[in-house]
């Protein structure tokens, strides 16, 4: 059987054969009426965070981490959603503690295993050291997270306000309030709006162009950053988007039939970035008391990407599930034919996820702005 995929909403391309996953996509025909491409970057960039927020003798440097975005930082909140946009099942997690799939984009180490917010889990003290929001297809665009069916920012804003008010029951007004504003913030954005919405809508692409589009994202940072300041939040580190062009699913699916990475997306991005950074300084200059920080993933991923063989791997242009040309969520799973049997060796995972092998690379450059955010 061959899947089709609808392009930019003008074409279709026929990518795999002999695929027998009927039940998953007869859901995502009823549940979409497009294919959108689950497009943003599993990094492990939260691992880093380990070491700092570890003093020497084990104590916190910081007395707890809240976690907003997309599937960059998700580790289970789509799990028991109507959405397409998951990976609860196998081959995600194999690389894991106990092998097993738990949400993550990703075949090993996402994130700390700071709870999901929508797990059982996320009960009494262990919210004192904080929760994860994040869903997967989420991003800057409000839109973008209904269309899958995801929890958009605002909706995780609002679970951040419940969890607030649980937590100053729990620990009490002073000790709550200065969990609050002595907390680490991370948010993750941007990725799912342009790779699962805009370059796929010809609602939005012949209305903006990208950089109008960029523009319209940036607002809407903003917008978060400030609210999230008036809700006590001091501590705040935000992603930057990746080399879009370069991963293997926006290779596969806009880059005419070439195996380099697509230019004009990655000129996006890099608009996008320098926007964000701006931003980001204008913000914490306006906000007093506020540390924002940009952790930078697209050079290092980039570099990853053109130089694989100088850090270890063989292979950056395939990922390793399936084909290695498109499969991600419903399509990479324990029926995907031709899927790796060594992940290290691949900078991607899946069609647009980096492998734990290149996360753990990633995590490396991101440690100095990582100090930075509690110095």
């Amino acid at each position: 059987m061959s899947v089709l995929i609808p392009i930019s909403g003008e074409k279709l391309l026929v990518i795999l054969k002999g695929f027998h996953f009927e039940e998953q996509l007869l859901l995502q025909r009823r549940t979409e009426k497009k294919w959108a491409l689950q497009v943003v970057v599993c990094l492990t960039f939260l691992l880093l965070l380990v070491v700092i927020l570890s003093g020497a003798k084990g104590q916190p440097l910081v007395p707890a981490l809240f976690i907003f975005g997309d599937s960059v930082v998700d580790v289970g909140n789509n799990n028991n959603l109507y959405t397409i946009i998951k990976a609860n099942f196998p081959p995600y997690g194999r690389d894991f503690v106990k092998h097993s799939p738990t949400g993550r984009f990703c075949n090993g180490k996402l994130a700390t295993d700071f709870t999901a917010y929508l797990s059982k889990k996320a009960r009494g003290k262990n919210l004192l050291t904080g929760v994860n929001f994040a869903s997967g297809a989420s991003g800057y665009y409000e839109p973008t997270a209904k269309l899958y069916h995801a929890i958009p920012l605002s909706q995780q804003l609002e679970y951040y306000k419940e969890s607030q008010n649980k937590i100053l029951g729990i620990a009490g007004k002073s000790k709550g309030s200065s969990i609050i504003s002595g907390a680490i913030y991370l948010v993750s954005g941007g990725s799912s709006d342009f790779l699962q919405n805009y370059y796929i809508n010809p609602l939005l692409y012949k209305a903006y162009t990208p950089d109008q589009f960029s523009d319209i994202l940036i607002q809407s940072y903003s917008n978060f950053i400030q609210k999230l300041f008036a809700l006590g939040a001091r501590k705040i580190g935000v992603t930057t988007i990746p080399p879009l062009g370069c991963l293997p699913a926006a290779i596969t699916i806009f880059g005419s039939d070439s195996n380099q990475c697509v230019e004009r997306l990655n000129n996006d991005a890099v608009s996008f970035n320098n926007k964000l950074n701006s931003t980001s300084q204008r913000l914490q200059k306006r906000l007093s008391g506020l540390n924002l920080v940009v952790f930078d993933i697209y050079q290092p991923l980039y570099g990853l990407v053109t130089k694989p063989t100088d850090n270890g791997f063989l292979e950056a242009r395939r990922a390793c599930c399936g084909t290695g040309l498109l499969e991600t969520s419903i399509l990479c799973n324990a029926k995907s034919i031709g899927t790796c049997a060594n992940a290290s060796q691949y900078v991607f995972w899946d069609g647009f996820h980096p492998s734990e092998a290149a996360n753990k690379i990633l995590a490396d450059d991101l440690l100095t702005s990582g100090i930075s955010l509690i110095s």
